[in-house]
């Protein structure tokens, strides 16, 4: 999939719109595309290779009226293993604590996602492998809809399996899904095809929540 800020991805709009905080160059935006959302992105620091509406702005004080759904990707240093091993946990501050309670408070249906090692409850722990991906990248993802919905394979990690790995930067962002980025960009990205899916689930979950 070769993606430009002018030339996306063919879809259904739904008529619903998303807000991505801490969106980067749009791995997880891609994914709220592809389910027919309309996406606006939001992050601290220019993101030229963002392929939707941008905003650069604070995502603990940017407003939340007017989504019909809010998704929140708060850094992942201060929890993250690596960190731990080559850096100083405490030199990253905590935003999803205070992030979560704002989305909490805010009465919109919302998605957090961040690493394996966050606090966050599992409502969703994808891998690129259960969607057919050649990518090991483990991302778990709590919901205010409390998860549920279709099964997904487990993960099958094959000796091909791609890993990250600097030196493959290039194959390992391909791999994922997110070509329109570059190398340095897709180090913190997430494959499009987790909220894809993940967007599919919380429309099922409103359509019959209003049956």
């Amino acid at each position: 999939m070769s993606v430009s800020p002018m030339v996306l991805p063919l879809r259904r709009p739904n008529g619903m719109r998303v807000l991505d905080l801490c969106c980067g160059a749009g791995g997880l935006s891609m994914g709220y595309h592809l389910a027919g959302f309309d996406v606006v992105g939001v992050d601290n620091r220019p993101q030229p290779n963002y392929p939707f509406t941008f905003r650069q702005a604070d995502a603990l004080t940017f407003p939340l009226d007017g989504f019909d759904l809010i998704h929140a990707s708060w850094p992942c240093q201060h929890f993250a293993r690596v960190t731990a091993w080559r850096g100083d946990r405490t030199q990253h501050p905590d935003l999803l604590t205070p992030g979560r309670r704002r989305l909490q408070e805010s009465g919109i249906p919302w998605v957090i996602e961040n690493v394996p090692e966050a606090p966050l409850r599992p409502d969703y722990l994808l891998c690129g492998s259960q969607f057919g991906l050649n990518v090991r990248r483990h991302r778990t993802f709590e919901t205010s809809w409390g998860g549920g919905g279709d099964l997904l394979p487990p993960c099958w990690h094959h000796k091909n399996l791609l890993a990250f790995e600097h030196k493959g930067e290039r194959a390992y962002a391909d791999a994922m899904g997110c070509t329109w980025m570059n190398k340095t960009e897709a180090r913190q990205a997430v494959p499009p095809a987790y909220t894809h899916w993940i967007a599919t689930q919380y429309l099922t979950h409103e359509t019959r929540a209003a049956a």
